[in-house]
């Protein structure tokens, strides 16, 4: 309703412009011809000659858009058009002479005189055909505008739509990926240790139930993304037992930042798989986070051998950061950042960068809205 109320006092707008226009020009003519005291005259005529076509415009506008003037056989509706043209003008000069007969008057100009009749109907014609000329032509271009716009629009959809499938299905193939590692770990010290396999497959269940109740979600709150990761290290943690441990370092005022979901459990799961002291089968892991010039850097170092091979082999080396590669240029384009580098003091260090983003305090497993004002963690 607001914007056809726009619409139209824009339309009402432009006829007043037009209006004027003419005037002007039909007055500036008199002066230049030394006619004198034609103002009020020519003020009235031209604008009740415009508010005239403007009251029928709406007319205008659904006849040529019921008969278009396109397509392979438009010269069958030029008939048409040409009696609505002499219809529009009939209308147009009778509009013309009852409302200047009207008003003539009341501003103390006395009766107007619109001269002979049946020649004012054929002259006023001549002129209404241009008009009606333009009409068309802007009526066409307008609605050629509004399509191309409605098209593009459809498009942005499409392609948005198509966009949410693509990081919904990337998303999506983690949960197996993850599931099927989870289970073989099970498998493995189900026969050695069965009040351990128990609880791994408590804290895996608690893990579903937390990817479930934010399966809709592409991203959520850092300190929601540690509490999965967290989940995932304590199923490790029975695995590995003392050799896997796993520092972290996150700031408070990171912890609302939004991150893509389940970001960090196979980063972590690379290092541990990567990561191994050949000699004590030690794991050690840091999991850092840190806002900087409007960006989230997440990194996930460990005291592994570093990168061996060439660094795009790396890269799409494994499924879990292949998948994560292609999810961070979905969700950010390129506003984000994923490299991997060889520490100082030898490891791997993987480093992502995303726009810091963040929204309200987001309720914790209960239900109820989590406060954490720890500013690091320690596993030992």
């Amino acid at each position: 309703m607001r914007n056809r109320i726009t619409t139209w006092g824009s339309i009402f707008g432009s006829f007043t412009a037009i209006g004027l226009l003419l005037f002007c020009y039909k007055y500036l003519d008199d002066l230049i011809n030394n006619k004198s005291g034609t103002f009020l005259n020519r003020l009235i005529e031209e604008m009740t000659g415009t508010y005239s076509m403007a009251l029928l415009f709406p007319l205008v506008v659904w006849f040529v858009r019921k008969y278009r003037l396109h397509g392979q056989h438009w010269e069958r509706l030029l008939p048409l058009h040409v009696l609505g043209v002499v219809v529009v003008s009939f209308a147009h000069t009778s509009l013309n002479w009852i409302s200047r007969y009207l008003i003539f008057p009341l501003v103390g100009m006395g009766d107007y005189d619109y001269g002979i009749l049946r020649l004012r109907y054929p002259m006023e014609l001549a002129m209404d055909v241009i008009t009606y000329s333009l009409l068309i032509i802007l009526i066409h271009l307008f609605d050629h505008y509004r399509e191309s716009r409605a098209r593009e629009l459809r498009l942005a959809q499409l392609e948005t739509r198509l966009a949410r499938a693509q990081l919904q299905t990337l998303r999506l193939q983690l949960q197996p990926h993850f599931l099927f590692n989870a289970l073989n770990t099970i498998s493995s010290i189900l026969y050695d240790d069965v009040q351990a396999a128990d609880r791994m497959i408590a804290r895996l269940s608690d893990f579903l139930r937390l990817t479930l109740r934010t399966s809709e979600a592409q991203e959520v709150t850092l300190r929601q993304e540690l509490e999965f990761l967290d989940l995932y290290l304590e199923i490790m943690r029975m695995r590995f037992e003392d050799r896997l441990k796993v520092d972290f370092a996150v700031p408070p005022e990171t912890l609302e930042a939004l991150t893509p979901q389940l970001i960090l459990q196979p980063l972590v799961e690379n290092s541990i798989k990567h990561a191994a002291d050949p000699l004590s089968g030690h794991i050690q892991i840091n999991v850092c986070a840190r806002r900087e010039n409007g960006s989230l850097w997440l990194e996930v170092c460990d005291a592994g051998p570093g990168i061996q091979a060439n660094r795009s082999k790396t890269l799409n080396d494994g499924f879990g950061l292949a998948n994560t590669v292609e999810r961070l240029q979905q969700l950010y384009g390129t506003a984000q950042a994923l490299t991997l580098e060889n520490a100082a003091l030898g490891g791997l260090c993987v480093k992502v960068k995303i726009p810091f983003h963040t929204t309200q305090l987001v309720p914790d497993l209960n239900g109820d809205a989590t406060d954490d004002d720890t500013n690091t963690h320690s596993d030992h």
